[in-house]
């Protein structure tokens, strides 16, 4: 993928077929102490880790994937800055690996064209016919549960 501190290779996708790079310049990467276990270093390594992409400036996204990435991770947004955290991990170097892939994770998937329109399709006369037997079926099931009338 990706080492930690240096460029971000998002890999070849829909959308993005020869992948992308965002440069480590685009990235703002901050660190603070994470909560939850971690023994005697919990309160004093920075291990939590924040990856910040500003979509609106990146020099990385074209004007069309730009819109794209606005469009689909909008609620995700803050103004026009995508922040990924990672704190799962006890290393430092753990988290920021994790949370640059979570960012590329989230790039390629906006990035994906809209799947094509779903086609209306009638079903086949001999499906509806099917469909019609075995609700007689059914039906006639069902009646003969019944109570008998003796008339």
């Amino acid at each position: 993928m990706s080492r930690p501190g240096g460029d971000l290779t998002v890999p070849p996708g829909p959308g993005i077929p020869v992948g992308l790079v965002v440069p480590a310049s685009d990235l703002v990467e901050r660190f603070s102490r994470s909560s939850g276990p971690g023994g005697q270093s919990v309160n004093t390594t920075d291990s939590r880790v924040e990856v910040e992409l500003d979509v609106a400036t990146t020099t990385a996204l074209t004007d069309l994937q730009r819109q794209r990435v606005l469009a689909r991770l909008a609620s995700r947004l803050s103004e026009s800055r995508l922040v990924v955290v990672a704190s799962e991990h006890r290393s430092q170097h753990r988290n920021r690996v994790a949370a640059r892939e979570r960012l590329a994770a989230l790039l390629r998937e906006a990035l994906a064209p809209p799947p094509p329109a779903r086609r209306a399709t009638k079903p086949s006369r001999a499906a509806r016919e099917r469909r019609l037997t075995a609700k007689h079926h059914r039906s006639d099931l069902k009646s003969m549960r019944r109570r008998v009338d003796r008339d």
